[in-house]
């Protein structure tokens, strides 16, 4: 979608759950200055795509298809749509939640399945036919229910691309691993407290630092990143709540801002975003506030041009925030209704 001069105007896309009444994959126009979206069009020719990346030249968008067969698909963009480049590939594991492009291939956490899988992509964005690799933790954690054997759910490179970090609830750990011809190895294993549950982790702009948050326990683990070693160090734990949760409370996204200055932390069951500010160069975080987010069950945020974005699954709705520069705390701008949204991310 060319704006003046032939420029191109940002895009976002938003991942749903199509068993849940989704329109699948979504392309939004995003206004210029204000953040607001306006949905453009959607496709559904993948089952429950609930978790996006964008290849680095923004020409290919990847989806995951987080069903008990587990696959990725690849989709070209166009200028208001994307068009499925060919059939979903099989993973080699269950239920994917997340994916993340890295060194030539699209790796995907495996939910389900306890693992992460390797899919190479080929030189014109469309994926390989198979998986070469896919890695299977092993362990367990103390929660009787969410605990009894590996849970994969998010894998991304760390900011100086020289690794893939993977966050495993079931395990109650992160594994740093390399990744060579087309293989993972584990680096390092890191234990986080036990039954804390780690579902994602946001890198500090810094390079030196990672914030992960946890679902079974509703805090936040601040953390020491080395890349040259591949090693990360858990420091301290903070809760994402002033007070003791009323009932549900799963925490789920976590984004740290581009300056540095702010952490933010959405929370399901409470259904509110968290305002942490950074302190001691990166190594502590203190709870500035929370605010309602805008909808129910909020699964994913995303931050763009002084923005905040919520995609709340169970109201239907992405909705966006102004964030304050100088607090960090969000007042809410507008909404979009997407059925059953489960992320978003520009482009």
């Amino acid at each position: 979608m060319a704006g003046e001069g032939g420029r191109r105007r940002q895009r976002a896309f938003i991942g749903s759950f199509t068993a849940a009444g989704g329109p699948g994959v979504v392309t939004a126009a995003v206004a210029e200055g204000g953040g607001a979206l306006t949905v453009l069009s959607s496709v559904d020719g993948v089952l429950d795509p609930s978790y996006l990346a964008l290849s680095s030249d923004g020409g290919t968008l990847y989806a995951v298809s987080e069903t008990a067969e587990g696959a990725v698909a690849a989709y070209r963009v166009k200028e208001e749509t994307v068009e499925l480049t060919g059939s979903p590939v099989r993973v080699g594991g269950s239920g994917p939640t997340h994916l993340s492009v890295f060194d030539g291939h699209v790796l995907t956490a495996n939910y389900g399945s306890g693992s992460v899988s390797v899919v190479p992509v080929r030189a014109d964005g469309r994926l390989a036919h198979t998986p070469s690799d896919v890695l299977r933790h092993t362990g367990s954690g103390p929660h009787e229910r969410r605990q009894r054997g590996p849970h994969a759910h998010q894998v991304q490179p760390d900011p100086s691309g020289r690794w893939a970090v993977g966050v495993d609830l079931g395990t109650d750990s992160v594994r740093v691993c390399a990744l060579t011809d087309g293989k993972l190895t584990v680096h390092r294993e890191v234990a986080l407290r036990p039954g804390s549950g780690p579902r994602h982790l946001a890198f500090h702009p810094d390079g030196r630092h990672a914030y992960v948050v946890n679902e079974l326990t509703p805090t936040v683990t601040v953390c020491r990143w080395d890349a040259a070693g591949g090693s990360l160090k858990p420091l301290a734990e903070t809760p994402v709540l002033p007070h003791a949760p009323a009932g549900d409370a799963y925490p789920s996204g976590v984004v740290a801002a581009p300056d540095g200055r702010f952490v933010w932390t959405a929370t399901r069951g409470e259904d509110v975003l968290s305002v942490f500010a950074v302190e001691a160069d990166g190594e502590r975080i203190e709870l500035v506030g929370t605010v309602p987010c805008g909808g129910h069950w909020p699964r994913a945020l995303a931050l763009s041009a002084g923005f905040l974005y919520v995609a709340n699954e169970r109201s239907g709705d992405v909705t966006w925030f102004a964030v304050d520069p100088r607090t960090g705390l969000p007042e809410r701008a507008g909404s979009v209704p997407v059925a059953a949204a489960s992320c978003v991310v520009f482009g």
